[in-house]
Formats: structure tokens, sequence, C-alpha cells
């Protein structure tokens, strides 16, 4: 038996494929994905983003402990991370839709509408969450608490998938290498 006899139909060689052609790529700005949201070249929403993850990472964090010590410490920490993180996130989500908004070549790709909406709706649970927690921090931890905790914790890390992959992938939001030292 050759080589060519156990080669399957999708295993051929990488040169006979047709080259993918990403049909936004023809309309105007789609090469434009630079920050316009920053201070001196540095990406607000890039930068904000990580407090709201650490803190809902941390409000389950102290989710748990309250529900493993029975400690009232913990529940008012998890009421005090929730609580803030839902007001950083509001402002990073302001950053992240003004982006989308005024980047042509953001606002263009379908991705970053899969983020803004994840986004969205994680906002919406942590804000919940809060909410659940202001007429008794201690009584409102278990069960709905930490379920909503752990739901938040959730589409965090999905949602700070995406984000990622927008900035690896796309390169959006960020300089792109380009000579362009505005601001910086």
């Amino acid at each position: 038996m050759t080589d060519a006899t156990n080669e399957r139909p999708d295993q051929q060689d990488t040169d006979e494929r047709p080259e993918l052609i990403d049909p936004i790529a023809e309309l105007p700005g789609h090469d434009l994905t630079q920050s316009r949201v920053a201070i001196f070249g540095h990406p607000i929403h890039a930068m904000s983003v990580a407090f709201p993850v650490a803190l809902t990472f941390c409000g389950f964090g102290a989710d748990l402990l309250y529900w493993f010590t029975g400690e009232a410490f913990w529940a008012r920490a998890a009421l005090w991370a929730i609580g803030t993180g839902f007001i950083f996130g509001m402002f990073s989500g302001f950053s992240g839709t003004a982006e989308i908004l005024f980047v042509p070549g953001i606002r263009a790709r379908a991705p970053a509408w899969t983020h803004f909406i994840i986004a969205v709706v994680a906002l919406a649970l942590m804000g919940a969450n809060w909410g659940h927690r202001l007429s008794g921090y201690e009584s409102a931890v278990l069960p709905w608490g930490i379920t909503l905790s752990a739901i938040s914790v959730f589409m965090v890390m999905v949602t700070g998938w995406h984000g990622g992959k927008l900035v690896f992938d796309y390169n959006l939001g960020t300089a792109r290498g380009s000579s362009d030292s505005s601001g910086s």
C-alpha cells in the first residue's frame, strides 16, 4: 500500500484548498481597530476590566468561605466585593460600549458583539446578585447568593475568553504595531 492510498480526502495537501476570505475585509474602516477610548494610548476598557473580573471571583470565594465557616465577615466581604465589582463592571462596560460604537473595525466584527452581549448578561447577573444581598447579606448567601455568584463567575470566564480572543486573534483595541505614537 502506498501513502497516496492511505490518504483521506480531508487530509489532502493544504496548498490545494482555496484561501478563506473575510467578507468584511472590504468594508470601509475594517482595519481601524485601534482604541479610541484611551489614556496616553492605553485602552481604558483593557485597563479597567481586571477589577470586576477579580472582584467577581472574590465574591464567589467569600460566599464559599461563608458557607464553610458561617462567619458573618465573609458574607459582608462578598457583599462589598460583588457591589464593587458591579460598579467597576459598569465603568468597564461603558468604556467597552464606547469602543464598539466609535471604532468601525471593532463594530464590524460579529465576535465583538458576542463579547458585548455576554458581558451585558454578566453585568445583569452581578447587579441582581448585589441587589439580592442589600436587604440582608447573611441570609442572602444561601442558596441564591452563592448560586448567582457561581453563574456570574462562569459568565465572566466566558466573556473574558471572548474578549481575549478579540485582542489576541483580531488585534482589536490594540495599536497593532503601528508607527502612530499619538498620545504616548
